[in-house]
């Protein structure tokens, strides 16, 4: 990985870990999933929908507006009403732990669309080591957590997997910051109707208010232009291997803040995920020439 992508890299898995614990403090303050979405995207779009109307960044990305519509229902619209509704039962730990699934779903939506980013012998290692990692990061019984919201986080990550190959094959030539903008504003917009109606009366605490403003500020409008950057840097698929190293982080928050005890198992397993992001983040190394069969030409 070269030295931008791995900035990038470090950059994203740190801003994507601590969301976790943001929303738990939001929905735990009483804060509706749905008015937190509206919150989070309709603060994000107010501050980046002037700048992208200024650069002349919006109309070309509405010209795609089905493929823009589909990567904003997969990756903010859908998934992040279901991550806010599963941490009303669900640690914010074992939350980050459940979504690290997502690489290996994105690799299978990788092979079956026929992308042709190579993973490689050790980028497959790198998937299995950091599923290892989170494994060993687990000291959660599963079973015994709301099946429901277990389910909710199987839809989060299903659509943070799709998101991203959405991204690369439809939008990926299309200006980064126009992309964040109208899909924002898009979700907001889309949320407005049945969300308003459920914003808090009165204000909430200060803990809910730095954690809804820090979740648009840093954890959605710059996390997405980071996003961005990564996928054009290291591809979709190894773009999606933040979701190992985001539980560490969000088990490291959990406790620091929420007093979540940190084990053995803790530390092998983060081990473990720096190792396994390391190895599936790498580019693969290109086959040699003589290897590489030429197809014989189609008949008339």
């Amino acid at each position: 990985m070269s030295r931008r992508g791995a900035l990038l890299f470090a950059g994203l898995c740190l801003v994507w870990g601590v969301p976790y614990l943001l929303i738990k403090v939001a929905v735990d303050g009483d804060i509706t999933p749905a008015a937190l979405v509206l919150l989070r995207t309709g603060l994000a779009a107010v501050l980046l929908l002037p700048i992208a109307l200024a650069r002349g960044e919006v109309l070309p990305v509405l010209k795609r507006w089905r493929p823009l519509l589909a990567y904003t229902v997969v990756e903010i619209a859908v998934p992040w009403y279901f991550l806010s509704a599963a941490e009303q039962h669900l640690t914010s730990s074992l939350t980050g732990l459940l979504i690290a699934a997502v690489p290996l779903v994105g690799a299978g939506i990788a092979l079956a669309t026929g992308t042709r980013e190579r993973i490689g012998a050790p980028g497959l290692i790198g998937l299995l080591l950091g599923l290892a990692g989170v494994a060993a990061l687990v000291g959660f019984d599963v079973n015994g957590a709301d099946l429901g919201a277990v389910a909710a986080v199987g839809g989060v990550v299903v659509g943070y997997a799709l998101g991203p190959a959405i991204l690369a094959r439809s939008l990926g030539d299309l200006p980064g910051l126009g992309v964040v903008a109208c899909s924002l504003t898009l979700c907001a917009i889309g949320y407005a109707p049945f969300a308003v109606t459920q914003l808090p009366s009165s204000m909430p605490s200060q803990s809910v208010v730095v954690s809804i403003v820090l979740l648009a500020v840093v954890c959605t409008a710059a996390a997405f232009l980071l996003l961005f950057g990564l996928v054009a840097e290291v591809g979709p698929v190894r773009a999606t291997v933040i979701t190992y190293v985001n539980p560490a982080v969000a088990v490291a928050a959990g406790a620091i803040v929420l007093h979540e005890p940190v084990t053995v198992a803790t530390m092998v397993g983060f081990a473990l995920i720096i190792v396994g992001s390391v190895l599936a983040t790498r580019r693969p190394a290109p086959r040699p020439a003589e290897d590489i069969v030429e197809p014989e030409p189609a008949a008339a």
